[in-house]
């Protein structure tokens, strides 16, 4: 089967629709998938669901599709560092359900697994857990978290081989493992393509039966905030 695709909107063709839910590696502006992004927008698909840690910056990452008004609902762990992000939900333009980062990680992964749901400590007692399911092991309360099934993955890794075998590169390897694994479809783009057999067997991350399509394309690594020091 064929997964090595020319570029971003020939990867997503035939896979986008309105209203449709997206699950999106990344932390910050690290290891996302910038490339299927701007394809996204350039699509124009609208009233979008997406699941990723946060929503990128402004002008960079999911943030773009915030500009243009094609995001009607985020699951996020982290809304800093986005103005656009921060109006919309204030202003109740934006549906969002906040998730505790291992929750969020664990819901793809679970999803990913065929796992429809899950017992964790994490929120008991806050906002978190009001409306969901309240059961106790061994004495200590736990609440439940159901798998996430997105239609669509899109994730970004360092190096593929032609069969979709991915190499993450340190920490920009985060979410994307679990958010390849809960999409129907997932799409990946990459620094690198290999050829099939060099990689090392013990060195892949996420073998490419999770990988659909592929892509290979320059990537922008920008710096989330920069901190520095009088000379």
């Amino acid at each position: 089967m064929k997964k090595v695709y020319g570029s971003a909107a020939e990867a997503l063709d035939g896979l986008l629709f309105d209203g449709m839910f997206i699950a999106a590696g990344g932390f910050g502006l690290c290891g996302i998938p910038e490339l299927l992004l701007d394809a996204i927008k350039d699509a124009g698909t609208k009233d979008l669901t997406f699941a990723s840690n946060n929503a990128g910056v402004d002008d960079f990452g999911i943030g773009i599709l915030l500009q243009t008004r094609q995001v009607k609902k985020m699951i996020s762990s982290y809304v800093g560092e986005n103005a656009e992000f921060m109006r919309q939900y204030l202003s109740g333009e934006l549906e969002l359900e906040f998730n505790p980062q291992g929750t969020l990680a664990e819901r793809m992964r679970a999803g990913g697994c065929g796992i429809p749901g899950f017992y964790t400590k994490t929120g008991v007692g806050t906002v978190i857990a009001e409306g969901k399911d309240h059961r106790d092991f061994n004495g200590e309360t736990y609440i439940m978290e159901e798998g996430l099934f997105a239609d669509l993955s899109i994730v970004k890794a360092w190096k593929a081989d032609e069969t979709g075998n991915l190499v993450f590169r340190k920490t920009a390897r985060n979410f994307n493992p679990p958010a390849a694994m809960c999409g129907k479809v997932c799409v990946v783009e990459v620094e690198e393509i290999v050829p099939t057999g060099s990689l090392d067997p013990d060195l892949i991350h996420l073998p490419g039966i999770y990988v659909h399509r592929l892509i290979q394309g320059e990537h922008e690594k920008r710096i989330e905030q920069r901190t520095t020091r009088a000379a």
